[in-house]
């Protein structure tokens, strides 16, 4: 089997990968489309030393082999965390939290960047018939920012800083304006934060300061300006992952009663109702060959991914 397989060090293309194979809880899916995360190319800079094989975690395919007949011949994406399934967390609807779990591409299990992948059946999530498998593409990162809402009321009179100005805060961005609050991104590339104008107010500094920040620049320094743009008894969302350390002052947010939120994987059915309705516009995914990983990890589109050459120029097009 074709695939981009990470040996500790670097991604490498492979043709000689194994065929994975289900067990009687799982999928076979065929992939058709892969997405590049900011948190695999933190693999590459060591995020997850313990991880050797195939990354990747993004994706769309189409069921081949199921434990449950009703999926086969569906176009799904999936979710990333496979837990023990009877854990505190499992047992509470917590599984991405399970001690146990695997999670694709990233702990314990190969991913999506190759031709096949396997998943636990009641992970997988059909895409909807008037929905692209390009556009179902961006559910996965989508459903990410859909997280916050879940674990923070958004209030549409209060003010909300973005820092960031990469995929992950556009994401951001696009789910948090649709409440009517009044958003201020921050990044460092006025080339990037043009495309943030729709959303709100982009800025490359700012003295304000804010009741929410979420902190979305998958760097280090990204906490360092949330605290300094939090007001006191305010919230604090993390969404970046790095490889890595930061210091802190814990004190401070202990004077200041600050709340900081950790924040991961979120619900998938809601970011796919939103692509399907296009309530949520995002640009177009930059697509290349499994070989020319080096070219797609460099990219500096918006977002790049993989495609399956034949197999997904085909299947594109008897889509809607």
């Amino acid at each position: 089997m074709k695939g981009i397989y990470f040996d500790g060090k670097k991604a490498i293309y492979r043709e000689d990968l194994p065929m994975p194979s289900p067990s009687d809880t799982q999928s076979l899916i065929r992939i058709h489309y892969a997405g590049i995360c900011n948190t695999d190319k933190e693999i590459l800079k060591g995020y997850r030393p313990e991880f050797k094989g195939i990354m990747g975690h993004e994706f769309v395919g189409r069921v081949e082999i199921s434990s449950d007949p009703a999926w086969v011949g569906k176009r799904v994406v999936g979710e990333l965390n496979a837990g023990c399934g009877s854990c505190i967390y499992c047992r509470t609807g917590r599984e991405k939290h399970c001690l146990d779990r695997k999670v694709i591409g990233i702990d314990g299990k190969d991913g999506c960047f190759g031709e096949y992948m396997t998943l636990e059946t009641h992970l997988l999530h059909e895409i909807p018939a008037g929905l692209s498998s390009k556009k179902a593409l961006l559910a996965e990162p989508l459903a990410a920012a859909l997280e916050i809402p879940e674990q923070v009321h958004i209030n549409p009179d209060i003010s909300i800083a973005v820092i960031g100005d990469g995929r992950l805060a556009y994401l951001i961005a696009s789910v948090l304006h649709l409440s009517g609050a009044d958003l201020t991104i921050i990044g460092r590339h006025p080339e990037k934060l043009a495309q943030f104008e729709a959303f709100g107010n982009p800025v490359l500094y700012t003295g304000d300061s804010f009741a929410l920040v979420i902190e979305a620049s998958g760097s280090p320094s990204g906490l360092e300006l949330a605290s300094r743009l939090v007001r006191r008894q305010g919230t604090i969302v993390l969404k970046s992952t790095y490889a890595g350390k930061t210091l802190v002052d814990m004190s401070y947010y202990a004077v200041h009663e600050i709340t900081i939120i950790g924040s991961r994987c979120g619900p998938f059915a809601p970011a796919l109702r939103l692509l399907e309705k296009g309530l949520v516009q995002l640009p177009p995914v930059e697509f290349y060959g499994l070989k020319d990983v080096e070219a797609a990890f460099s990219s500096n589109a918006f977002k790049a991914g993989f495609s399956i050459p034949e197999e997904a120029q085909a299947f594109d097009l008897i889509e809607p």
